[in-house]
């Protein structure tokens, strides 16, 4: 398994992800070719929590235009992380 910090590369924070987090689910942005049960064992890892279900969808990256040149952002992943009844809240959110 690779390094938990590798697969995690940053928390989302939008209004839809912070109305979300009510009902225990949280939004990150995460490596690309993370598997659902690497994320799941990565976010346990790192936050100290009990994990019950990971959605996981493949973001296209914005198209850009500078003039008449035009270019893509990179393509990201998503996952949407809900934790169990019993679990404790991440930390990291609670000042948000």
């Amino acid at each position: 398994m690779r390094i938990p910090h590798d697969i995690i590369i940053k928390p989302i924070i939008t209004e839809a992800s912070m109305d979300s987090m009510a009902e225990g689910k949280y939004t990150f942005k995460v490596d690309r070719r993370a598997n659902k049960s690497e994320i799941k064992k990565a976010i346990e890892k790192i936050f100290d929590v009990k994990v019950k279900k990971v959605n996981t969808m493949n973001m296209l990256g914005k198209k850009k235009r500078m003039g008449v040149h035009t270019g893509r952002r990179p393509n990201w992943k998503k996952a949407i992380v809900t934790l169990t009844e019993d679990s404790k809240e991440i930390e990291f959110f609670e000042g948000m």
